[in-house]
């Protein structure tokens, strides 16, 4: 069930958990799957905001992909250790398991979640929450979802669907690769649609004060980078519109740079060319500059964060013409754990396998409208916020 949402200023998840003293968590033994992007309003780390409330009840941590302090790099696993902000253990999601084991829960009756994830489908904060879900249900453990904003609004919905072969940490639930839902109606819908094998007794505490319409620079919130190459409150976004090309060979999405995934380019690629061929695609609110660098050529985007152009299609689009100019490099030169990553972040091998058999992008794109329709459908029961 969701908490009721009350009336007053804009408060995340954990402050109104905070306003009503805890209550949820009074007298129970608390495991916290967090990380360094786990706020209060004010500016506090959940986890000491936590720690001072509850005391000894907050007894075990739980940190997912990038660790605690969100410094370790993508897919890159992390070891149990001890949390030099609180003292606690922190049991590592992203290393031997990413799903919770019951040694691993078996001190705690309440599993807490206050994770900020950035609203597309391969990033693995969700993935995270989804097997962590199953576990607490397997175990008896009761589940908590601190809710918190989609940085890129709920209105966004975008890309393929996820095929079961597929299924992956970066693709865990059958949903679009942009879905424009926060952690919390995801953990609802997850639950209600059988998404894992088992549902834990849950709730979710609510937001108050925000609405769909609203991306994280309508909050009025610090950014805090939720991975190195999500430094900036518009990553999200940037994110979504190079992601999927990024997988491809011989491709540059500016990691390294002052703005990563706000890139597009490939080796040895005439920047005025994929420039040009960019600013044909008519992406209202994305603009495009031609940039040299290292040896690519490509171009570097701006994105206004009310774009109304679908960012996935632009990904797909870019992809398309990164690999004409590249004499089909981009995606001939792909194999291995190379390859098979980038089905699993697409969801299936159809988007590779079409654009190499010369597949019209437009074509691909728009295979996808019917499910995105029956995805914005099937989720409206789930939607906690006007």
């Amino acid at each position: 069930m969701a908490q009721a949402p009350q009336t007053g200023p804009f408060m995340l998840g954990i402050d109104m958990l905070a306003a009503r003293g805890f209550d949820l968590l009074r007298g129970k033994r608390v495991g916290l799957i967090t990380n360094h992007t786990a706020y209060t309003s004010r500016g506090e780390l959940t986890r000491v905001a936590m720690k001072r409330a509850l005391g000894p009840g907050l007894v075990a941590l739980y940190g997912p992909e990038h660790g605690i302090d969100g410094t370790v790099g993508a897919g890159k696993h992390i070891a149990t250790r001890r949390d030099p902000v609180t003292g606690l253990i922190v049991h590592s999601l992203y290393g031997p398991t990413r799903k919770p084991t019951a040694q691993q829960l078996a001190g705690i009756d309440v599993l807490v979640f206050d994770v900020q994830d950035i609203g597309c489908r391969s990033y693995t904060y969700i993935s995270t929450m989804v097997v962590a879900m199953e576990a607490a249900a397997e175990q008896g453990k009761f589940f908590v979802v601190l809710d918190r904003p989609n940085p890129m609004g709920g209105w966004r919905v975008e890309g393929p669907p996820v095929e079961s072969r597929w299924k992956s940490f970066v693709s865990q639930i059958p949903i679009p690769y942009v879905h424009g839902m926060t952690v919390g109606e995801l953990a609802m819908m997850t639950a209600a649609h059988g998404w894992i094998s088992r549902a834990p007794k849950m709730t979710v505490v609510k937001m108050q004060g925000w609405t769909r319409n609203m991306t994280w620079a309508n909050t009025g919130l610090r950014w805090h980078a939720t991975s190195p190459n999500i430094p900036h409150v518009m990553s999200p976004f940037y994110y979504v519109a190079t992601g999927i090309l990024g997988g491809a060979a011989a491709v540059d999405i500016g990691i390294g740079t002052d703005n990563p995934f706000g890139y597009a380019g490939g080796s040895g690629v005439n920047a005025q060319s994929m420039a040009a061929a960019c600013q044909g695609f008519g992406a209202s609110g994305v603009s495009f500059s031609p940039y040299s660098r290292n040896g690519f050529g490509g171009v570097k985007l701006s994105i206004h964060p009310q774009a109304a152009t679908d960012l996935t299609a632009l990904d797909v689009r870019m992809l398309e013409v990164l690999n004409r100019l590249t004499n089909g490099r981009a995606l001939a030169r792909m194999s291995g754990d190379k390859l098979n990553l980038f089905h699993k972040v697409a969801g299936s091998d159809s988007l590779y396998q079409n654009l190499r058999r010369g597949v019209p992008a437009s074509r691909i794109i728009a295979g996808w409208s019917g499910y995105t329709s029956s995805f914005r459908n099937s989720r409206q029961r789930h939607l906690m916020y006007a």
